[in-house]
């Protein structure tokens, strides 16, 4: 745990980036009771958009569940898995295939952060429109599958900074999800995450060790 000075004289505590990621875990089971302000989860979101993504186009978009109605609905989905009700939201993470439609917005935006001229804006646009509105559509949804990826942990990173647990699910029927949340075809999900606080740690694991996993320079059969 670090602190620092804020601007008003405040000391703030923050958790130290390797504790967060050791700390870590997959919670099944948080407190029903427990409700996440909106500007937290605001805060986490906010974090987690930092990820980075292809061509910086920021595919991923976020269904918000906190509505207790909802969440029995989505339960059936989700196989029965009852941190869908019992955490304070779910958060269901889509990849928009269309992401490239806002490139003059994203790009206009650095513009205007003094990041790139005007020029280069025109250009960025223009290739990104033309490469990604091309792209067969299994190659664009790999992409977004990947960047939705990237932002998911980085999403449950930051939910632990903030003292709060997740867990990624991919097992739920996603053509029943989108049958039942209304989701357009744009939109691929990638998983829902279940966020909120544990009311049972998560049990820890063991990983592989690292030269399992890990070659150097060459894949040559060990």
């Amino acid at each position: 745990m670090t602190t620092q000075m804020t601007t008003d004289g405040q000391v703030r505590a923050d958790a130290d980036f390797f504790q967060v990621v050791k700390e870590r875990r997959s919670v099944r089971v948080y407190d029903p009771n427990w409700t996440i302000p909106e500007d937290e989860l605001r805060d986490i979101l906010q974090t987690a958009i930092l990820a980075p993504s292809s061509s910086n186009l920021q595919p991923w978009r976020f269904l918000v569940i906190r509505d207790a109605e909802l969440k029995r609905k989505l339960l059936p989905i989700a196989n029965n898995q009852q941190q869908v009700v019992d955490a304070s939201a779910v958060i269901a993470v889509l990849g928009d295939l269309k992401s490239y439609e806002k490139a003059e917005s994203i790009y206009a935006s650095a513009v205007a952060a003094g990041y790139m001229s005007e020029e280069v804006k025109s250009d960025f646009v223009k290739r990104t429109v033309q490469i990604y509105g091309s792209l067969p559509e299994p190659v664009a949804k790999s992409i977004v599958q990947v960047d939705g990826g990237l932002v998911s942990m980085q999403l449950m990173l930051a939910a632990k900074a903030k003292g709060y647990d997740t867990v990624p699910m991919g097992g739920y029927n996603k053509e029943k999800f989108v049958e039942a949340f209304g989701v357009p075809d744009r939109y691929v999900p990638v998983m829902l995450i279940a966020l909120g606080k544990a009311a049972k740690e998560g049990h820890p694991t063991t990983r592989l060790p690292l030269d399992e996993v890990v070659f150097w320079d060459s894949m040559e059969q060990r």
